[in-house]
């Protein structure tokens, strides 16, 4: 016999189970914001870098820095660590564009640092991984990549998904690249899954393929005056619902 359900429709261990999960989950972000924010000191440098391990997972791009060489002007990678930093100031890397945006936390102070030791200039670009970027913002990116100094280096958390989509985006701009290599950027070589969410970034770029087998404009063009963030979120929720 099933236990009854409260006035939810729910039976009580459900409530009773959300109501913990709620809480440790609250308890964990409330934990993960309580430091982490100051490396001014060597106690703060401390915390910030127990913080950045733990909270970033910067232990795992330490050994793991997912980066590529795009072109002669151009890298890709993961989150950068100050140690990485003698091995990019080695490839002449000159501007590091930061796709996470600015931060108030550890793996962002610690890389602003770093930047201004190396002489790399640091330009904060948000994107999101799951959320398609409006024709402005993707229109933006375009010309920030195209307007600073080279090489750059490009870069999200992990250098699969947000970094993939600027760097397809960069190759088909300025490079000139195929739609297939474009979309090579996204794949399980930089840990992209597109099976996931993110999968809705390879979405954006099957849809201007699409478009271009009929209608064969630069990427540019199509992103100004034919690209629908609207509409291509709702075609891939619709390809995902049917599995």
């Amino acid at each position: 016999m099933n236990p009854p359900a409260n006035s939810l429709g729910h039976p009580p261990g459900d409530t009773m189970f959300s109501k913990v999960y709620a809480r440790i989950k609250q308890w964990e972000r409330s934990w993960k914001s309580s430091f982490g924010t100051d490396i001014s000191t060597p106690e703060g440098r401390r915390a910030a870098r127990r913080h950045n391990n733990i909270v970033d997972h910067a232990f795992l791009r330490r050994i793991l820095p997912n980066r590529y060489k795009l072109s002669d002007d151009a890298w890709r990678s993961n989150q950068p660590d100050p140690v990485h930093f003698p091995a990019l100031a080695k490839i002449g890397i000159k501007s590091v564009i930061n796709l996470r945006g600015p931060d108030r936390f550890s793996y962002y102070l610690f890389e602003k640092e770093a930047c201004a030791d190396y002489d790399m200039t640091l330009y904060d670009y948000e994107l999101f991984a799951r959320v398609l970027g409006s024709p402005d913002e993707y229109l933006q990116l375009l010309d920030l990549m195209d307007s600073v100094e080279k090489p750059m280096l490009i870069h999200c958390k992990s250098g699969a998904d947000r970094t993939g989509i600027a760097a397809a985006l960069y190759l088909l701009d300025q490079k000139g690249a195929s739609i297939d290599a474009a979309r090579a950027q996204l794949s399980l070589k930089y840990a992209h899954q597109r099976w996931s969410k993110a999968g809705i970034l390879d979405h954006l770029l099957d849809t201007y393929a699409a478009h271009i087998e009929a209608d064969p404009i630069p990427v540019r063009d199509w992103l100004a005056n034919h690209y629908d963030p609207e509409a291509v979120t709702a075609s891939f929720l619709a390809k995902r619902s049917k599995g």
